[in-house]
């Protein structure tokens, strides 16, 4: 039976977390389901039992790796939130899934911290937890609505809800998604086998692990073939070489938005021995990729994933295999099929919604039938809501998402093949294409562009750069010079952010 903790390999003495610092923490697999068991078995004390949902507002560190695996192994559904979050939105997602417990940092009581305001709010419980070398202490600090009752300690099944997370609602309320030990163990295998992973990997892990990409690609699925995952606090590209190369990494995933920081940043001499670096959740400009390749000497393999699929889902192999940049590779674990809007397979290379099954993917999404009637096929296809298809090779290339493709006089214009061919202009650091309103056409194409330090182009230089590369109507009609790029807290670049951002930057322009 696949759970989370008896598929994290029993690899003994072996390091399986690294807490970089002065001393590092090393916490071996023995130490690890030791304190697993040490915190459920506090966990059952405090009366939290099987379907009690349980908040984690934690940053990445020990407390919150033992935290999220000892609610999971009680058989309570572990919701892990940005611990940046404010009142509101925490409360929002406290609320959502009627949290028993809130579990923050050590001292948040005292400073009545946002996520304690929201916790006494809807009456949860708050508890206290920190690290001690490598020991996970926790302590109630409010009791809220728990009774006085203990629960038994208990063993979790495999169609158990281990973690809910939320949709970063791009297109309304964010909607919560559960997913089970089975829908998370099948990830963890699909990755470790996609990558091929062993005891000897070592990863560096940049990603929070609030969010499915650091938690599944980062952390656990490396668990799940015996290698060691280094856990900073936060991504620094100050600290980043300094701890990958002393720590022995040999491997790690990131968003875009972090390649392209470390690609800016001073790389050391002589450049550490980087098995495959792997990009995920945001798509990756063919130009990024290559300079990732030529920088660091190792293979780029993009990713495609999304948290109803408890992350990934496609993926670029290993060499030798062939990889190709302006794609995310191969189904992996999972079957992807191309389909029309009425659920039926569409011909090779002809664009549709791309659509997933397999054993990763969640049932459903909580208290929302709506939702669940519009996402699933009557054959059990999840709609992903992007646009794509697949190559001569089988090869998925993404288009766009369905709601975001730019609709200009009736030609439909995808904002990645725009992004892209802005991006490749040497003096372009970042690129982002949506639609405007347009009298005429309905909607027409803007772009944001960040530039290279140092670098200068102008509209008309990238407009004409850009009519060489795509047809007339797909080049921007306006455009957008901004320092920094909106992005969500994992580094996400969300259109519909950007456009709005945008749009009121110009409104006070036109005020002044």
């Amino acid at each position: 039976m696949p759970t989370l903790t008896n598929t994290i390999s029993p690899q003994g003495d072996a390091p399986a977390v690294i807490v970089p610092g002065s001393p590092a923490v090393p916490l071996s697999y023995s130490q690890l389901h030791e304190q697993i068991g040490s915190f459920q078995q506090r966990l059952a004390a405090l009366g939290i039992a099987a379907a009690d949902a349980v908040s984690i507002a934690l940053p990445n560190t020990l407390p919150f790796i033992v935290s999220f695996l000892a609610v999971a192994a009680q058989r309570a559904i572990a919701a892990p939130l940005n611990p940046a979050y404010k009142q509101a939105e925490f409360e929002f997602y406290i609320d959502d899934i009627k949290s028993k417990l809130v579990i923050v940092p050590r001292g948040a009581a005292k400073e009545d911290a946002p996520a304690v305001k929201a916790a006494r709010t809807f009456g949860a419980a708050v508890a206290e937890v920190w690290a001690e070398g490598p020991q996970v202490r926790l302590e109630l600090v409010v009791k809220g609505a728990l009774g006085a009752r203990a629960a038994p300690v208990a063993t979790a099944e495999d169609e158990d809800v281990a973690l809910v997370l939320h949709t970063s609602g791009t297109t309304g309320r964010p909607k919560a998604v559960p997913l089970t030990h089975r829908n998370l163990t099948r990830t963890m295998e699909n990755i470790k086998n996609t990558y091929q992973l062993t005891p000897a990997d070592r990863t560096y892990l940049v990603m929070p692990l609030f969010h499915v990409h650091g938690l599944l690609a980062g952390f656990l699925a490396p668990l799940r073939s015996g290698g060691t995952v280094i856990v900073p606090p936060r991504f620094s590209a100050s600290t980043f070489w300094r701890d990958f190369t002393a720590h022995g990494a040999n491997w790690y995933t990131a968003v875009p938005t972090i390649h392209q920081i470390l690609l800016k940043s001073p790389l050391p001499n002589p450049v550490p021995k980087i098995r495959f670096i792997r990009s995920c959740s945001s798509p990756l400009s063919p130009t990024t990729f290559h300079a990732l390749e030529a920088a660091l000497k190792a293979p780029v393999l993009e990713a495609y994933a999304m948290t109803e699929a408890a992350h990934q889902m496609t993926s670029n192999p290993l060499p030798p295999a062939v990889r190709k940049p302006g794609t995310v590779g191969l189904g992996q674990g999972v079957e992807v099929a191309i389909l029309d809007d009425h659920g039926n397979p569409l011909p090779q290379g002809k664009e549709g919604e791309i659509c997933i099954r397999g054993e990763n993917v969640t049932k459903g999404y909580i208290n929302n039938p709506a939702a669940n009637a519009s996402s699933f096929t009557a054959q059990g296809f999840f709609r992903t809501g992007d646009q794509g298809k697949k190559d001569e090779d089988g090869y998925v290339i993404i288009t766009g998402r369905i709601k975001e493709l730019i609709n200009r006089g009736g030609e439909k214009i995808s904002p990645i093949e725009v992004d892209n061919a802005i991006s490749a202009h040497p003096a372009v650091a970042e690129a982002v294409s949506f639609a405007v309103d347009s009298e005429l056409y309905g909607q027409e194409v803007a772009a944001a562009v960040v530039l290279k330090e140092g670098q200068k182009a102008d509209q008309h230089e990238l407009a004409k750069w850009v009519e060489q590369r795509l047809a007339k109507f797909k080049i921007p009609t306006k455009w957008y010079f901004t320092e920094h790029m909106p992005k969500t807290a994992t580094g996400k670049i969300q259109r519909r952010i950007v456009a709005e951002e945008m749009a009121k930057r110009e409104k006070v322009r036109a005020k002044l």
